[in-house]
């Protein structure tokens, strides 16, 4: 898998460097952006500054104010989390998790980062923040550390709602920041895993075929 990541890398470098702008590697998307993480050079760039809907995305910062709340030990993978009527309500993309259900930390990632999983988002948002209102605030404040200047995020989740928005460059920021943590990348590159979720085994698919 390294290999052919490596080779991908490698090809879409010649590719760029041979032909400049005037390839389109993402000619669908309205906006895109192929980043060097360890230097944060832009390799191809596409209405990357335009303000736009995260959705799942959103969840990038999600998983880094958890992997920041791990490295500093203000959380532990074990800690069991106490789900909220908020949580298990959530809409979308969930692992099905009961009011008042206890589910830990590493389990919770497993679903934000495999899943997708909204009410995941939500229970590790008040878990860590305290309430989500108060997530939502570290997660701009975060935003605004990492030189995000287009970014407003208004939940952990990315389910659309008013002023809730990012760009394309701004992401790549945070993607970057939480590539600083090696483990993160055990759990999204899993393709498939099963976790226990209010007393039944629950199974969890990673859609991403890019990531696996």
């Amino acid at each position: 898998m390294k290999k052919l990541f490596l080779f991908v890398f490698i090809f879409l470098f010649l590719l760029l460097n041979v032909f400049g702008e005037e390839v389109d590697i993402a000619p669908h998307a309205k906006s895109a952006i192929l980043v060097e993480s360890s230097t944060g050079k832009i390799l191809f760039s596409k209405d990357a500054y335009s303000k736009r809907s995260p959705a799942s995305m959103t969840k990038m910062m999600t998983l880094l104010l958890a992997m920041e709340s791990l490295d500093k030990g203000n959380i532990k993978l074990t800690d069991e989390v106490i789900v909220s009527s908020k949580a298990s309500s959530m809409g979308g993309t969930q692992i099905f998790i009961n009011e008042g259900s206890h589910i830990n930390v590493e389990t919770l990632l497993k679903g934000i980062g495999i899943a997708s999983a909204n009410d995941a988002a939500v229970a590790i948002a008040e878990y860590i923040g305290g309430t989500q209102s108060n997530f939502v605030k570290m997660m701009n404040d975060k935003a605004k550390e990492l030189g995000c200047k287009n970014t407003s995020f208004k939940n952990p989740h990315g389910l659309d709602t008013k002023d809730h928005y990012t760009t394309a460059y701004d992401l790549s920021l945070i993607a970057r920041e939480l590539l600083r943590y090696p483990s993160i990348l055990r759990i999204t590159s899993t393709y498939e895993d099963y976790i226990q979720v209010s007393g039944e085994n629950h199974w969890l698919v990673n859609t991403n075929k890019v990531a696996y």
